[in-house]
């Protein structure tokens, strides 16, 4: 996915849960840091940095996408 990455919160959360699976921490809010950081020139991050947040957010602690 990394070769194709569009402004939408699809591409955005395909690339984020791509990163999240190769991140070695405990503290989710941190790993989450850590994962945006990764994908900081994503064109969604970009221009939705805070929508971006969330939704990173609600994967991780809503739907608890990886426990």
């Amino acid at each position: 996915m990394k070769d194709k990455l569009y402004d939408n919160a699809d591409s955005f959360a395909m690339s984020f849960d791509e990163e999240w699976k190769t991140i070695d921490c405990d503290d989710l809010r941190l790993k989450i840091d850590k994962v945006l950081e990764l994908l900081s020139k994503h064109p969604f991050l970009v221009s939705n940095p805070e929508n971006a947040r969330k939704m990173a957010e609600f994967r991780i602690f809503s739907l608890k996408k990886f426990q």
